[in-house]
């Protein structure tokens, strides 16, 4: 199976620029705390992902790819917030974080000003972490 979504030369401010203004304004407040706490510069991913570094990984049945080590997407409905959940200490800090509902890889948030920021950097920083064995 090949891998979907890679990385792009697309620049991040160019999909900001699409974005409504609310969504462009969110977008542009995550670039600025997820570049703070990973120290790293965002890259698309796909046509509407913003990834920061990348980690590598295979699955028992063999499929193996690349993935940002953290993501998230400015959609129109709501912030799609990738990794959030992957740390083994992240519950507590998911309880504490403000609205949002979890998929499977995935914390949803209809609003940036309605999440504890401090909480959510606390989450990217744990993301960040549990991929650092695995970063290429």
């Amino acid at each position: 199976m090949t891998q979907k979504t890679l990385p792009t030369d697309i620049p991040v401010e160019e999909f900001l620029a699409t974005l409504d203004a609310r969504r462009s304004a969110e977008g542009a407040e995550l670039v600025a705390l997820f570049r703070e706490v990973t120290g790293a510069e965002p890259v698309m991913w796909g046509p509407s992902m913003i990834g920061f570094g990348q980690y590598a990984y295979r699955y028992a049945s063999g499929h193996e790819g690349v993935w940002p080590r953290a993501a998230f997407s400015p959609r129109k409905a709501k912030l799609s917030l990738y990794g959030l959940q992957t740390h083994p200490d992240a519950g507590p800090l998911l309880d504490r974080l403000g609205p949002h509902t979890s998929g499977v890889d995935c914390v949803y948030a209809t609003r940036l000003d309605r999440l504890d920021l401090a909480v959510l950097r606390e989450l990217v920083a744990l993301s960040w972490q549990v991929t650092a064995a695995d970063a290429v």
